[in-house]
């Protein structure tokens, strides 16, 4: 009755996440375009496609144009969303842009075919999250705020509740917690997951890796 009534989605990240992971983000478009209808029969809730590593491996290591991949995947997933993971004010970069180069990313990205924007900030920095999400929310993009999981003194269940009722505060659609570092041990998921549940009533994701 728990699953009719609330039913678990699911988001791939083979494309962007798996790529980068296990790949290095080598894979090249002419290897992606193929399995890309049958994905999007498949019924994901979303599918991560770009951002991340994947920008930066398109023009260093691939010679390709990433806009070019984004619109040809787009051509081909029209059903199911594209999601791309947003570094905030580092885009998909390793510094911080202006608030004007921000927007005009921001904006392109959906217009070549991006719909949801998973934002996340590495030291959970909330002041790095607002000019992207002001950006996403202004090209009529799904905002979802990403809370990077990790173990320390000052990482406690009240951090992590903190930084989520900041995000929320900016706009945000839905709430990821990000377990980058495969860090997020079963009970550990249960304490947190049962909190956020019980203190937002936005959609709540949960991205893992595994690091056996």
């Amino acid at each position: 009755a728990l699953l009719k009534n609330r039913p678990i989605k699911i988001t791939d990240t083979t494309l962007r996440d798996g790529n980068q992971s296990l790949w290095l983000a080598r894979l090249r478009t002419e290897d992606i375009l193929p399995i890309l209808p049958k994905m999007d029969q498949i019924g994901f809730s979303s599918i991560e496609v770009w951002g991340g590593a994947i920008f930066d491996a398109c023009l260093t290591f691939l010679k390709e144009d990433p806009w070019q991949r984004l619109r040809a995947i787009k051509e081909r997933v029209p059903k199911t969303p594209l999601q791309m993971l947003l570094r905030g004010q580092n885009l998909v970069g390793y510094r911080h842009y202006s608030d004007d180069v921000v927007h005009k990313f921001v904006k392109l990205a959906a217009k070549n075919g991006i719909d949801i924007f998973r934002i996340f900030d590495p030291l959970n920095d909330v002041r790095n999250f607002r000019t992207a999400i002001e950006a996403a929310k202004g090209a009529g993009a799904h905002v979802q705020g990403a809370v990077v999981y990790t173990i320390s003194p000052v990482h406690t269940l009240e951090h992590y509740l903190e930084i989520a009722h900041q995000l929320v505060d900016m706009g945000i659609d839905s709430l990821c917690i990000k377990d980058r570092t495969a860090l997020l041990s079963p009970s550990r998921t249960h304490s947190l997951i049962q909190e956020l549940k019980k203190n937002f009533s936005l959609p709540l994701q949960l991205h893992c890796h595994y690091a056996g």
